[in-house]
């Protein structure tokens, strides 16, 4: 199978520069992908996320299972930046916040496969905004992979298995990434990693609230409406992508 084939992917969205007004795009980004993934018939399953108390998301991890989910998705990876009035913000001043978005295909088990020997895994008591334990069992989990370092936890679900699972299935999505990415760089050393990079240099998109545009760095477009897209209606943009980019 091919990558663009995938019918199962991961997507992290990640909080960047701008504090709690970064936090908050980045859960109107998740709002944005889970509402276009329903509009497909996707299933969407959120596997980890980092609440803030002012209702943001400092981090959320989620799967998309469908058709054609990951040739379809695999353009949103990247920085992208919002530039707003908080509503927070008493002065009218315009802030600029960047949040990075990460598509990573599912592998089968015959493309990656987990040794138990390379897995330390750790268990504590799942958490919520500012901290507080939201579960009295310790059903959360947080596995490391000791041979290249990478570390992913899962805590959404109430069972310990499920959130293992859960975890397993990042940790295997992220090493898939890796070694295709080191196996393109080596034919490529201009390639940039996707994963890996909180900010990247390059962004992919800005939203500018106060014109309504959106605009798309990599093809030079812009769409008006961000409000009506933000609602999910995204095939404006990965269509034209589709066209212009490959």
């Amino acid at each position: 199978m091919q990558r663009n084939e995938k019918n199962s992917i991961i997507m992290e969205i990640r909080a960047g520069a701008g504090g709690e007004e970064a936090t908050l795009f980045a859960k109107d980004l998740f709002r944005m992908y889970s509402k276009y993934a329903v509009s497909k018939g996707w299933q969407v399953q959120v596997l980890d996320d980092y609440q803030t108390e002012v209702g943001g998301l400092k981090q959320v991890i989620f799967k998309i299972e469908g058709e054609g989910t990951f040739s379809k998705m695999k353009y949103e990876g990247g920085v992208h930046r919002v530039q707003r009035i908080p509503k927070t913000e008493k002065a009218n001043r315009i802030h600029t916040s960047t949040i990075s978005v990460a598509v990573l295909p599912i592998p089968t088990t015959t493309e990656i496969k987990l040794n138990p020997a390379d897995l330390k895994m750790d268990f504590y008591k799942s958490s919520g905004p500012g901290g507080q334990y939201v579960n009295k069992r310790q059903t959360a989990v947080r596995i490391s992979h000791l041979p290249t370092g990478l570390v992913v936890s899962c805590q959404t679900s109430r069972n310990l298995e499920q959130n293992k699972k859960s975890a397993l299935e990042i940790l295997a999505a992220k090493l898939y990434e890796k070694e295709k990415s080191e196996t393109e760089e080596k034919l490529d050393q201009e390639r940039k990693l996707q994963i890996g990079k909180a900010q990247r240099a390059e962004k992919i998109r800005t939203y500018n609230f106060p014109q309504d545009r959106i605009t798309d760095h990599r093809i030079k477009k812009s769409w008006h409406n961000i409000e009506k897209i933000l609602d999910g209606n995204l095939d404006v943009i990965l269509k034209k992508l589709q066209i212009l980019k490959y």
